[in-house]
């Protein structure tokens, strides 16, 4: 004897409705279908209040004050636009965000080129592609404190595999191979790991494009003659740059909050050659315990991202309505 599925649900709504207070059902009862609604939402809504708007607030607040987390019984004063004159004129900060800028469009770059690379050519389903999709993906499965580990690990110059690569294909001693210790190697060390992490992301979005683009578009195509490298220029880049720029949206917000990854290798060294933003924010705010300004600086990053971002989003709106 089969019991249908609509017959458990009527059960259930008999039974929650037995079960319902008659002075609750009959406010119930008496509300519209909008009230209803927003007596569902209203719990998921106050949480949301309270986990993300307050504390972007109560930061906004603290940006105007003298406020030091590690003297809380302190008497607070307010200091008007003295943090942010302090943020905005000091160099250090400064130096911070064109470390992160750099970060930002060297890993953007490589990524957006690698993934949709990546994603054009297993597109063509080629013989074992399903299996080649799951090794790629690997990388962007793991833990960025188990990346940031191996790759130290790595980048080791006496045991570390990538010195013997380096040294195998130029000839250059192991021992002169400082990736995380040289000036000049360690923003890049840093850049080829979160290219290596997060490059299977970006394949997605960017297959997911290629994969949205109707078959027929291209048999019309090679009923035109068009070759190959016209189809790809005409109807493939065109048709799937929403999706490209869309990753590159993502990644973008992602990589300008980088933190973990340049703290797991680096730490900011050697000396403050890769010290981003996100680095200089925690030691304003939790070893020099500059809470006000620290607050002013997060305040300042924020604007930042967000007016890019919203400039960034009309600029893709108006790709996707050609």
């Amino acid at each position: 004897m089969t019991i249908s599925s609509s017959s458990i649900v009527e059960k259930a709504a008999d039974a929650t409705a037995r079960a319902t207070p008659v002075s609750v059902a009959r406010r119930v009862r008496g509300l519209s279908d909008r009230a209803i609604a927003w007596l569902f939402i209203a719990p998921a809504i106050t949480l949301l209040l309270a986990i993300n708007i307050f504390p972007l607030l109560w930061a906004v607040y603290l940006s105007f004050t003298n406020y030091r987390a590690n003297r809380p019984n302190a008497p607070v004063q307010g200091v008007g636009l003295g943090n942010y004159h302090r943020v905005l004129n000091d160099p250090d900060i400064w130096q911070a965000m064109q470390t992160t800028a750099h970060f930002v469009f060297w890993t953007i770059a490589l990524q957006t080129v690698i993934g949709f690379t990546l994603a054009y050519l297993i597109d063509r389903k080629f013989r074992g592609h399903a299996f080649w999709t799951t090794i790629i993906l690997i990388p962007m499965m793991l833990s960025p404190a188990v990346v940031g580990n191996f790759w130290r690990f790595l980048y080791e110059p006496q045991i570390g595999l990538f010195a013997y690569a380096v040294s195998m294909v130029s000839g250059i001693p192991t021992s002169d191979i400082q990736m995380l210790g040289n000036v000049s190697l360690a923003p890049w060390a840093i850049i080829i790991v979160d290219t290596w992490m997060w490059t299977p992301y970006v394949m997605l979005i960017c297959l997911a494009g290629l994969r949205s683009i109707p078959d027929y578009i291209y048999e019309a195509a090679e009923v035109d003659r068009a070759s190959p490298w016209r189809q790809f220029w005409s109807i493939t880049v065109p048709m799937a740059l929403p999706f490209i720029m869309l990753a590159v949206l993502f990644r973008g917000i992602e990589n300008f909050k980088m933190f973990d990854m340049v703290t797991l290798l680096t730490g900011g060294g050697p000396g403050s050659v890769t010290e981003v933003a996100s680095i200089t924010l925690k030691r304003a705010a939790f070893e020099s315990w500059a809470t006000g300004r620290a607050s002013a600086f997060a305040i300042v990053l924020f604007v930042a991202v967000f007016g890019l971002a919203n400039i960034y989003v009309k600029a893709l709106n108006k790709v996707k309505q050609r």
